[in-house]
C-alpha cells in the first residue's frame, strides 16, 4: 500500500485543476507531442490534446481518475518502466517531494524525455506560512525532510524556474490554497486533502486547530493578518522548473 492509499481517499473532492496554473504548465511543455505524467494522482494537470501516458503507484488515486483520463501505468518515478528518450516531455506536478529517493525519480525523468517539466516547492516559504508559524509548527519539520525546488531546480540544471503565486480564490486545495480562507482549515475534508497535515501529528493538528478556531471566533486572526485580505495573490513558494 502507498501513502496516498491511505490519505488519498477523497482528494479529487479537494484538489480541483485551476486554469491559472494549468497554462503556464500547458506553455512549459512546448511543442511536445508525447507526455509521461509522473506522479499524476488524479490526473489533474494532465495536458489535453496531447498523447499522455500517466504514472501512479497508488490504487486510490488511479481509482479516483475521471472517465477519459489519460490510460495510467502503476509504477514508481525511481524506476519507469519505459525506454529511454521514450517521450518529448516529462510532467511532475507535486509529487517529488513524496517520492522515496527523489534525485532516482528526477534522473529518470531525464532518462525518458528531452525536456522535464516539474512542479515543486521552496520549503523554506511553506515553513514561513502563517498557519505553520502560528498554528501546527510540526509541519516544519516534515517540510525540511522534503527536497525543495532550488535543490530540484540545481539537481535538474534547469532552464527556468517560474514563480507560480497562489490566487486567493484558488480551486486546487494545495496546503497553503486557503491563505486568506482561513476558516476552510477548520474543514476535516480540507485538511484530509492537504499531505502536510495528513502526515503531520493528528493532536498537533488538532490543537492547532482549535487555536485558530479560537483567533477567528475573537477576531485576532483577522487584526493580526490584514495585510493579507486585499492581496489578490500570494506566493507561497511554489516554482515551475524547466529543464
Amino acid at each position: 500500500m502507498t501513502r496516498y492509499d491511505e490519505i488519498g481517499v477523497g482528494y479529487a473532492r479537494g484538489r480541483r485543476t485551476d486554469p491559472r496554473w494549468l497554462t503556464p504548465v500547458l506553455s512549459a511543455l512546448g511543442p511536445a507531442a508525447s507526455v509521461l505524467d509522473v506522479g499524476s494522482g488524479t490526473g489533474s494537470y494532465e495536458p489535453p490534446s496531447r498523447h499522455v501516458i500517466a504514472v501512479e503507484p497508488s490504487a486510490e488515486m488511479i481509482r479516483q481518475r475521471r472517465p477519459g483520463a489519460a490510460p495510467v501505468v502503476r509504477a514508481v518515478a525511481e524506476a519507469l518502466p519505459f525506454g529511454s528518450s521514450a517521450f518529448d516531455a516529462t510532467l511532475a506536478v507535486l509529487t517529488v517531494h513524496h517520492w522515496p529517493d527523489w534525485r532516482r525519480g528526477l534522473a529518470e525523468l531525464r532518462r525518458v524525455s528531452r525536456r522535464q517539466v516539474v512542479l515543486a516547492y521552496d520549503t523554506a516559504l511553506h515553513n514561513d506560512f502563517w498557519f505553520v508559524r502560528e498554528y501546527v509548527p510540526e509541519v516544519a519539520s516534515l517540510e525540511r525532510s522534503r527536497p525543495s525546488a532550488p535543490e530540484i531546480a540545481e539537481f535538474l540544471g534547469a532552464a527556468s524556474v517560474l514563480p507560480l503565486p497562489v490566487p486567493w480564490d484558488f480551486t486546487d486545495g494545495v496546503f497553503p490554497a486557503y491563505w486568506r480562507r482561513p476558516e476552510a482549515y477548520l474543514d476535516p475534508g480540507v485538511r484530509r486533502s492537504c499531505s502536510a497535515l495528513a502526515q503531520t501529528d493528528p493532536a498537533a493538528v488538532a490543537r492547532g486547530i482549535g487555536r485558530l478556531r479560537e483567533d477567528l471566533e475573537s477576531g485576532r486572526w483577522h487584526a493580526d493578518h490584514a495585510e493579507l485580505v486585499e492581496l489578490p495573490e500570494w506566493d507561497a513558494g511554489f516554482r515551475l522548473i524547466v529543464a
